[in-house]
Parts: structure tokens; C-alpha cells; sequence
């Protein structure tokens, strides 16, 4: 019964393989950090979501162990049944009051929060409007509404419509979308706060304005951003200077706000009331373990009383930009962590940005090659996440490691 099926597989990874687009995993035996161990050796990791340095700081370990010790390991349970503790709620109110939304959801990833967030408000009747790059997870959530669809050209705000020369597709400007649907009932523009390949932040203020304009409601991921995009670390929305703007935000705690898991739906009290009643993931699926709970409440206090991580988040990501752009290297330029270092214009980008990755490795520097189906063909890079537990020291030895590498392989 298995027989074609394995040997279509057997091709079709034969294939990837050759064109240096498997995905292979490194095994790290040791905690995450600026530091971490790789078979054996230390190396620093400049591609980690550990945005605030988190993922082991000891009052999160801590936090962790006393919500086991206080309310147990699981909860066996979806939340409406058996699976709602004191600290789920206390968590919800906590997020809530930190991105300036009425109620918050909690989910088992953003992933999951994304994939419920579109079909209990939406249908046949209305239209979701999206941005070409947005991350795979609104994708998905989109194709499980039945609502009807437009896609917008990545950041085009305008009223156009045109022929994308690379692609010799028809492209659309976000206006020229929302006045195609304008007949619908409800209109939600879904967006990225940030898009996590390219390290660009969408122009909410700009996309705020249009909704107002043409009665759309705005939904953000905004996954790598909360905890420190915004000058008190609470988003792309403060970022932009829209907060009270945006009616939908979800995002993930399996980022900057301590890397482990869970992700939630904050917005208006009746979006949050009505996923609880119809949202499938919320229903259907477990509810987040407590010691989540315990060590994401201890987040959101860390960041509510200090700025003090985001903002040498800031100084790191600054530093890091100029330096990387100054060795000679080809970046996206921006104002977030994710730096990437872009291979497109060299022969075999693919292998080139693999091989580049292996030898940063023996560098003693943790970084990943991105390739097709993540990005697209041609698109190919080393994306680089900067730390705040990353020290001076840090980055002036991968600065150093890079320009080596990049030089013994012609780039720079």
C-alpha cells in the first residue's frame, strides 16, 4: 500500500537534497542563549527568536518550577471543560493590559491563534484582505474562512493595479483591494507586524488610515514584535503610534516573551467573548501547561516595570547593522533584529548561503542558510536575529567571523 507513495517521497527528497533545500537539524545540548552548545562546542547563536535573551533567564526558570510545584504539569483538558486555572485568567488579564486591548485567548501557539482567528468571524459575505508576504500561519488561516479573498502587493498602500515584471502576475495596492470590496459586508485587513523573512515592519499607520477610510477592521500578527518593537516594548502598534487602532493582535510567547510556547488573540471584548464560544483550536485542543502560565505572567511583570532589554536590544541591533553593512555585505536595511544577509545575486545562491552557514559554524557562529519554499527562489540568505543577552564581545566576533568567511568565498 506504501510502495508508490515511498517511492515518489524517495524522489522528491532525493531532489531537495541535491538542490541544497533539505532541511536538516543541528542538535544544541545545552540551553538557549547568546551561548550555546553544538556537538560538543560552544558557539554563539545568532539566529534564535530570543529576542530579550529569555528563553533561560532564571526568574522564568523559577517562575516555571512554582507554577509545577502550585498547579501540576498538565491539565488534560480543553478550557471550557476542566482546563481553566486561576493563572490562564490572570495571564489573559496581564497580556491584555500590556498590548492596551480589551480581553485576551490564550492558545497552544500563534500558529493555532492564527488558524482560529478568521472562520468564526468571517464568511461568504466578506472579504479578508492580505498582504502577499504574510506569514504561512495567516495563510492558512485564511483558506479554512470561507470569506472572499484579496491580495495586496507586500507594503503597496496605493490604488493601483499592475503586472509584476519577475513574476508576469497582476499585482494590487491595499486601497485598490479595499474598494473592489467594498460590497461585502465585513472587511479585515490581516497583516504581519513584522514580516520574519525580510525583518520589515508594515505601515500600520498607513494601513489604519485605509481601513478607517474604507470601514475595514485590522488584525496583526504580531509574533516578532511584542515585548520589544515601540518605545515601551508593546509592539508594532506603539511602534507606529496606532495603539487603540488595531481591533485583532495575536502573537506567540514562544518568541521574545520567553520562547517556550502559547500564543493568544487579544482585541475587542465581543471578538474575544465569541472565539471562546467558536474558536476550533480553543475548543478542540489543549489548554497551555501551567508552568507557561506562570513563567509568561513573570514575563509580562519583567517587561511592565523596565525597558531595560528592549533597549539594549536597540543598541545591539544598531551596532550589528552598521558594522555588517560596512564589512561590504548585502543586507535589508531596517530597524528590527532580523538582519538578512541576502544571497541572491551570486552563482548557486542555495548552495553558496549553505556552505556559508557550515563555515560560520566552524567559526564558532550558530546561523541558519534560508532557502526555497521559505523564501523564494533567488531570495536566498543567512537571516540574522540579534540578542539582547549578546555582548559587545559577541558581536564583534561574529562581525570578525563573517567578514572572514564571506572573503574566503568571494563575496566581500
Amino acid at each position: 500500500m506504501f510502495g508508490k507513495l515511498k517511492e515518489h517521497l524517495t524522489t522528491e527528497l532525493k531532489s531537495i537534497k541535491e538542490q541544497k533545500l533539505y532541511k536538516y537539524e543541528r542538535i544544541i545540548e545545552s540551553s538557549q542563549g547568546a551561548e550555546i552548545v553544538v556537538k560538543g562546542k560552544k558557539v554563539l547563536n545568532f539566529c534564535a527568536n530570543n529576542y530579550l535573551g529569555l528563553s533561560s533567564h532564571p526568574e522564568l526558570i523559577k517562575a516555571a518550577h512554582e507554577a509545577i510545584d502550585k498547579r501540576g504539569y498538565g491539565l488534560s483538558s480543553v478550557r471550557f471543560i476542566c482546563g481553566t486555572q486561576d493563572i490562564h485568567k490572570e495571564l489573559e488579564q496581564k497580556v491584555s493590559k500590556f498590548l492596551g486591548m480589551d480581553d485576551t485567548i490564550l492558545f497552544s501557539s500563534c500558529f493555532d491563534a492564527n488558524g482560529a482567528v478568521f472562520e468564526p468571524l468571517l464568511d461568504t459575505q466578506d472579504a479578508i484582505i492580505t498582504d502577499a508576504l504574510n506569514h504561512a500561519s495567516i495563510i492558512d488561516g485564511i483558506r479554512l474562512c470561507k470569506a472572499q479573498r484579496w491580495i495586496y502587493r507586500h507594503g503597496d498602500m496605493s490604488d493601483e493595479v499592475g503586472l509584476d515584471e519577475a513574476s508576469g502576475k497582476e499585482y494590487k495596492g491595499l486601497e485598490r483591494c479595499l474598494k473592489e470590496a467594498q460590497n461585502c459586508r465585513f472587511r479585515m485587513i490581516a497583516t504581519d507586524g513584522v514580516f520574519s523573512m525580510d525583518g520589515d515592519i508594515a505601515k500600520l499607520k498607513e494601513i489604519v488610515a485605509l481601513a478607517e477610510k474604507y470601514d475595514a477592521i485590522v488584525m496583526v500578527d504580531d509574533s516578532h514584535a511584542s515585548g520589544f518593537m515601540g518605545k515601551t516594548g508593546r509592539g508594532t502598534h506603539e511602534f507606529h503610534g496606532v495603539m487603540g487602532k488595531i481591533d485583532i493582535i495575536t502573537t506567540t510567547f514562544g518568541k521574545a516573551l520567553g520562547g517556550a510556547s502559547g500564543g493568544c488573540i487579544s482585541g475587542h471584548q465581543e471578538i474575544i467573548d465569541w472565539m471562546r464560544n467558536k474558536a476550533r483550536p480553543y475548543l478542540f485542543s489543549n489548554t497551555i501547561a501551567p508552568s507557561v502560565a506562570g513563567a509568561t505572567i513573570k514575563v509580562i511583570d519583567l517587561l511592565s516595570s523596565t525597558t531595560e532589554l528592549r533597549d539594549k536590544l536597540e543598541v545591539n541591533m544598531k551596532r550589528f547593522r552598521k558594522e555588517i553593512s560596512a564589512a561590504g555585505f548585502d543586507i535589508i536595511p531596517g530597524e528590527h533584529p532580523i538582519v538578512p544577509i541576502m544571497f541572491g545575486k551570486y552563482p548557486d545562491c542555495s548552495k553558496l548561503a549553505v556552505d556559508f552557514a557550515n563555515m560560520m559554524l566552524e567559526e564558532g557562529i550558530y546561523v541558519t542558510a534560508f532557502s526555497f519554499p521559505v523564501v523564494a527562489r533567488g531570495k536566498d540568505r543567512i537571516r540574522v536575529q540579534i540578542s539582547a543577552a549578546h555582548s559587545d564581545e559577541h558581536i564583534t566576533t561574529a562581525i570578525a567571523a563573517f567578514t572572514k568567511v564571506g572573503k574566503a568565498l568571494g563575496m566581500i
